[in-house]
């Protein structure tokens, strides 16, 4: 395999430093109109986002359609920069199944279910029902979604095998062939990411929640392997499950990790959030612009469920933060002193 650097059009200039997370237009957690969803798709449009990363698993086919939907009006010409995933395909849920109900955290009319499969007919099979809930000729980067310890514990090593004897070399016919651009993985741990690069050739990594301001373990190894490698990184969830969004000033509960948060995670947060006050920083765009400024980290791309979040993300990833306050951050040790920093 050669693993000599190269070269990647998806960078900050190409996919823009604020993202769309789609989980949203799936009906993560509660419903959405599709009027409400079309509405935010187009205020997106509407502020220069161009990259959009949605996946089956998404309300099981529901973000998709609905992306797809909004952007075959809005960009016909595919000038917008699509991601999607593979490695869960979607199988008729069991008669008299409850529609209504939220189902592995969604609550869709659609009549699926997510199954993980890595296999090369399942990646292959995924490809072109996504081509054809999008509505689109190409996609541009496709990630194997939640491949790892973290996602499967004790099977991983099963299911990493299934992938690199079967979903890879669809992806690499995929990439190679030039029906998609960029291929990588989608996970919530850089472990199983760097585990991938040492056996496989991939361009992106769409790392959840891996590398924020309360979380910096990447820089050992991982950063360092992706700027030898050229592989950039998109990040997702940038709020590490909300707590860097909303702070811990009030009554709670409060989120890490998507379950109360510890009383260490809670103290760490109020002590940035205090030196947010001091310099008249929103935490929120603290959180969301840290990532930025590591050299390897293409976009960041928060969920947006309302046009007003997506205006409010916006003006997030514009504000201005002092260099000052990061230094103080440096300084009180609450970001690591080899982590890059906009400033």
């Amino acid at each position: 395999m050669d693993i000599a650097p190269a070269a990647n059009r998806f960078d900050q200039a190409t996919l823009g430093r604020l993202g769309f997370g789609a989980s949203t237009l799936g009906n993560l957690y509660r419903p959405m109109s599709d009027a409400a969803a079309a509405a935010t798709v187009r205020a997106a449009l509407d502020a220069g986002i161009s990259y959009f990363d949605v996946a089956p698993h998404y309300g099981f086919g529901l973000a998709e359609k609905r992306l797809g939907a909004a952007l075959a009006e809005a960009d016909p010409d595919e000038r917008t920069i699509v991601s999607t995933k593979v490695g869960r395909r979607l199988d008729p849920v069991a008669p008299g199944t409850d529609l209504s109900a939220l189902r592995q955290a969604f609550v869709s009319p659609e009549p699926y279910e997510s199954v993980f499969d890595y296999s090369y007919d399942a990646v292959m099979r995924s490809w072109e029902d996504s081509r054809r809930r999008l509505r689109r000729e190409r996609i541009d980067i496709l990630y194997v979604h939640d491949i790892g310890r973290y996602a499967h514990g004790d099977a991983h090593p099963r299911l990493f095998r299934e992938l690199m004897d079967g979903g890879y070399r669809a992806l690499r016919e995929l990439r190679d062939g030039g029906a998609v651009g960029a291929i990588g993985l989608g996970v919530n741990e850089w472990q199983v990411c760097e585990e991938a690069l040492g056996v496989g050739d991939f361009d992106m990594m769409l790392l959840a929640g891996r590398y924020t301001l309360l979380e910096q373990g990447a820089l050992d190894s991982f950063l360092p392997l992706c700027a030898a490698r050229g592989v950039r990184l998109v990040i997702g969830g940038p709020y590490n499950s909300g707590i860097l969004a909303h702070g811990v000033k009030g009554p709670g509960p409060f989120h890490y990790e998507y379950q109360p948060a510890s009383p260490e995670i809670v103290a760490r947060v109020a002590a940035i959030e205090a030196l947010c006050d001091a310099h008249g920083v929103p935490l929120a765009a603290a959180a969301l612009q840290f990532p930025l400024a590591h050299p390897q980290v293409a976009s960041v791309i928060p969920g947006m469920n309302s046009a007003a979040r997506v205006v409010q993300a916006v003006a997030l990833a514009g504000q201005d933060i002092p260099a000052a306050f990061w230094a103080d951050l440096r300084a009180a040790g609450l970001i690591r002193a080899d982590a890059p920093t906009p400033a």
